[in-house]
């Protein structure tokens, strides 16, 4: 994607005008409650109202529309437009889509409104807590990966890798003594839980896409076959 496919030839005046609707945000509120990482987040709602009156102030039309890419991803284009001189920038955002469905759809279009619009306009908001859930995994799991590994003869029954099984529409990873079960999240999103002896088997659920949550006390990952 190149520079003309972002904003216009000029956007000397959309800056100028841009600079005054950034002087006047504030952090958007969190106004919305995410149980299963035990914080709080800005919502949609949150965001708009932070801009809008900003935006409309300074003669700056904000629009976000879906359009077509790859198969089984959302992208969203978020686009400002100077209502004086035409001048205008935009954003991409690509997602995927857990499930081709309305549901699926419309949780992923409110997630992407969110970051997109965030990004494009420079709002603060919360800290992104699944960026930092990955980054953590991705570490953890580098460390494991680069720690020494004996043969897998002479391992014993609790370091070698669990084999996966199938438990409904998901497959997850066979440990003693830790039991999985299905919740649904605020958001609306089905959820497996991992309970019992977890302590002593996290790092397989890490590898297996589970988070922590402290203040629960269990495991937790979205369902992706849901």
């Amino acid at each position: 994607m190149t520079n003309t496919d972002l904003c216009s030839p000029e956007i000397t005046k959309l800056a100028g005008a841009m600079l005054k609707v950034q002087q006047s945000l504030k952090p958007a509120q969190k106004d919305g409650q995410n149980n299963f990482t035990n914080s709080r987040y800005a919502t949609l709602q949150s965001v708009m109202e932070t801009c809008r009156d900003a935006l409309l102030t300074n003669g700056i039309w904000l629009t976000q529309l879906p359009v077509q890419v790859d198969h089984g991803n959302l992208g969203l284009v978020s686009k400002i437009v100077h209502a004086e001189s035409g001048q205008w920038q935009s954003s991409l955002l690509m997602m995927p889509l857990p499930k081709s469905d309305p549901q699926s759809y419309g949780s992923a279009m409110t997630y992407a409104r969110r970051y997109g619009l965030a990004a494009l306009i420079g709002i603060v908001t919360e800290c992104d807590d699944d960026a930092e859930s990955s980054c953590r995994h991705e570490t953890e799991n580098k460390g494991l990966n680069n720690g020494k590994q004996g043969s897998s003869e002479g391992a014993s029954a609790s370091q070698r890798p669990p084999q996966p099984h199938d438990i409904g529409a998901s497959n997850l990873p066979r440990l003693d003594g830790v039991q999985y079960r299905k919740e649904t999240a605020t958001d609306g999103k089905s959820c497996i839980l991992a309970t019992g002896n977890t302590h002593a088997k996290k790092d397989f659920l890490r590898k297996a896409g589970f988070r922590w949550d402290g203040n629960r006390k269990l495991w937790w990952k979205y369902d992706q076959a849901a």
